[in-house]
């Protein structure tokens, strides 16, 4: 390298991972025969350090110091990636390689990568349905031994809202210390549920800190199941009450089937008792329980009543799994948007307060917009001067360019060369990237001064 490299040379180094942020954000030291290539060997030729895997833009400049500089600018721009990661989790990075830097150019800004982290509370759900599959099962799993809350009338029975309202929290703490001291398949939940959270929390942060975050974020999950439960406990029970429910068997809608055939359907030849006849009874019972299997909430409120009643032993091993499946349907409906808002609360409360979690927080949001790419131009000076062209927002819908294909192309001719450089251009012309290009960051790293004595300026 000695000999390629002259003594006035200025050198670019490019890597695929900046780790001079990561190494400042997890507190890390990697990449130590980089640094000893820059220290030692290069003495301050490196000008400009370039790097990708963050999907984002970041330049950072060195400032006067009597020290000798190793690097000038720090260059981050990955955003070519899949998705966008935050900006304002590296906004406090000041030093590297023993010098001091500071933040020249930023894309998104601070402000509006903050703002950006909002939409995990407001877009998870949309963005990552399938969360949906996992989250409904957790919660039914939490407060599986819950079920059914035969005392729930209670809360109903109380004279004020305010009693109410005061009745219905008070069954909340209830049940968590339940759930505690009591059952086995809710406290096998809860104490998965807290090992999992503890371990997601990233190591940046202490064993105590992670142990606190973890905590409060599997106690909102548990708190949130149980409010559910009870909701819905009460819902069965308001309708029991009005007599909604649970009023003539599990059978309530064939009952009604039935009823309703007689009366505008006369039989009169008697083919309906033919039919049973014939099919040794197949035909009303494959018709009976067909019906009992979309009327899920009657079942649920029959079985409900009978364990209240009688308590889960009377129940046979198939009712009582036709009762939990029953619960289940309905209880996954109602906590799967709960379960979403809470996770993605958790994500937007750390990547803005505590700045951990900046991967998930943001590919969770599957942001395509904000690419950005970096262009060199060497000016007849021998300064190199550095720009970087944006797009703050991608078309999602493309079509085939005509000028394109109707451009005469010379052989071996480069696309940059064309009138029509691009095959593809947006669907909507206020969307095509052409036209909303600007320049995010233009900087210029002037050549470096050869002594005149010098050999290098001989040769």
């Amino acid at each position: 390298m000695s000999t390629e490299v002259g003594e006035h040379d200025s050198v670019i180094l490019i890597t695929h991972e900046p780790n001079w942020l990561l190494d400042w954000y997890w507190g890390d030291k990697t990449g130590k025969n980089v640094t000893y290539l820059i220290r030692e060997y290069l003495k301050g030729r490196c000008k400009l350090r370039m790097a990708g895997d963050l999907h984002h833009y970041m330049r950072h400049s060195c400032t006067e110091s009597k020290e000798p500089v190793h690097v000038q600018h720090l260059l981050v721009n990955g955003c070519g990636g899949a998705f966008l990661h935050p900006t304002h989790v590296f906004e406090n990075f000041k030093e590297c390689y023993g010098n001091k830097y500071e933040t020249k150019a930023v894309y998104p800004s601070y402000e509006d990568s903050s703002k950006i982290a909002l939409g995990n509370i407001l877009k998870f759900r949309r963005k990552n349905w399938q969360f949906d599959v996992i989250g409904g099962f957790v919660y039914f799993v939490l407060v599986f031994s819950m079920f059914p809350q035969c005392d729930s009338y209670r809360i109903l029975d109380e004279d004020s809202w305010d009693g109410r309202v005061n009745s219905f929290f008070n069954a909340t703490w209830n049940a968590i210390f339940e759930i505690l001291e009591h059952s086995y398949v809710s406290l096998a939940g809860v104490l998965t549920l807290l090992t999992v959270s503890f371990f997601f929390v990233p190591t940046k942060l202490s064993r105590r800190r992670r142990a606190l975050l973890g905590f409060l974020h599997a106690a909102a999950h548990i708190t949130s199941a149980v409010l559910l439960m009870l909701l819905m406990e009460l819902g069965i029970e308001i309708c029991i009450r009005n007599h909604l429910l649970a009023t003539s068997g599990y059978h309530t809608l064939y009952e009604w089937y039935r009823q309703a055939e007689s009366e505008h359907f006369p039989d009169p030849t008697g083919l309906r008792a033919r039919l049973e006849q014939w099919t040794f009874g197949l035909y009303p019972a494959c018709i009976k329980y067909l019906m009992s299997a979309f009327d899920i909430p009657e079942v649920m409120a029959v079985t409900r009543s009978t364990i209240c009643r009688k308590g889960i032993e009377s129940l046979p091993r198939g009712g009582a799994i036709i009762y939990y499946v029953s619960v289940f349907l309905y209880f996954w409906v109602l906590s799967t948007p709960v379960v979403s808002m809470v996770f993605g609360s958790y994500l937007y409360v750390c990547i803005n307060w505590f700045h951990i979690h900046f991967d998930e927080a943001f590919s969770s949001l599957r942001i395509a917009n904000y690419k950005a790419f970096t262009r060199f131009h060497i000016k007849k000076s021998g300064d190199l001067e550095v720009f970087t062209l944006a797009v703050d927002k991608v078309p999602k819908e493309w079509m085939l360019d005509p000028d394109w294909d109707m451009e005469p192309k010379e052989p071996l001719q480069m696309s940059h060369s064309r009138r029509f450089p691009s095959k593809w251009r947006a669907a909507s012309g206020w969307s095509d990237p052409t036209s909303v290009v600007r320049v995010v960051d233009q900087f210029v790293i002037p050549r470096t001064p050869v002594d005149p004595l010098s050999p290098d300026s001989a040769s």
